[in-house]
């Protein structure tokens, strides 16, 4: 008989199990943020630095540079007159005031100032004309009608002040302003030596919240201009 062949098997070896360690993971980092919000949140963190170092520079104006009590000019800050040509509340305000501290004797003599910023009609010459309509003769009734703004406003009437050679006034505005106005007359030239104080003008009736709160918060920002801008860029040459 013939033998079949076997088949000759291969002894496997035993499959060693290899020995599965624990693989450290390393900690993922942290992606880094889209540059367009970074960008807004720098720029959004110093709008608010600058609104803050504005509403601190308000809070610290000072509201005079000296202790006189009469001055040699009342200077009334000029606000728009409305779409006829007649005073607005707020400048009426001012005249009014105004109007009230030259009879208790403070100065004798007015300067208004404003030209035609915010329409056609000159703020300056709207606001000699309700000042005369309550009393105040036209001799004591200086015009200044060609600020257009509030850094116009001072330079131009302390250049009538100049020309005159008188060196005090009382400046007539409404509240709100009025801290702006204080760091406006603090950085004048220092060539012409200018003594003066801020007076509030009440408004003519009663101001909601809202009301208050918007004008703190737009003289809030026209402060910030002027910190960062406006004080380098207007200069006042007396």
């Amino acid at each position: 008989m013939t033998r079949t062949p076997t088949r000759k098997t291969r002894q496997q070896s035993p499959v060693r199990r290899s020995q599965h360690r624990p693989v450290s993971r390393r900690p993922s980092r942290p992606r880094p943020r889209n540059w367009q919000l970074r960008a807004a949140l720098s720029g959004a963190a110093l709008c608010v630095a600058l609104l803050a170092w504005a509403a601190i520079a308000r809070q610290l104006a000072p509201d005079s540079n000296t202790l006189l009590t009469r001055f040699d000019a009342i200077v009334v800050l000029g606000t728009p007159a409305d779409s006829d040509g007649n005073p607005a509340p707020a400048q009426l305000a001012s005249v009014t005031e105004a109007v009230h501290e030259y009879e208790r004797g403070v100065a004798p003599r007015l300067i208004l100032t404003g030209g035609a910023a915010h329409n056609q009609f000159v703020e300056a010459r709207v606001m000699a004309q309700a000042a005369h309509a309550q009393g105040i003769p036209e001799s004591s009734i200086f015009i200044e009608p060609d600020a257009q703004d509030t850094i116009q406003n001072a330079c131009y009437s302390v250049r009538i002040m100049k020309s005159h050679g008188w060196h005090s006034a009382e400046v007539v505005s409404s509240a709100a302003h009025l801290p702006r106005v204080s760091l406006i007359l603090s950085h004048l030239p220092s060539d012409w030596r200018l003594e003066w104080r801020t007076h509030a003008a009440p408004s003519l009736s009663p101001d909601s919240a809202a009301n208050n709160i918007a004008s703190a918060s737009v003289e809030t920002l026209k402060t910030m201009r002027y910190l960062i801008w406006a004080r380098f860029a207007d200069h006042c040459e007396l």
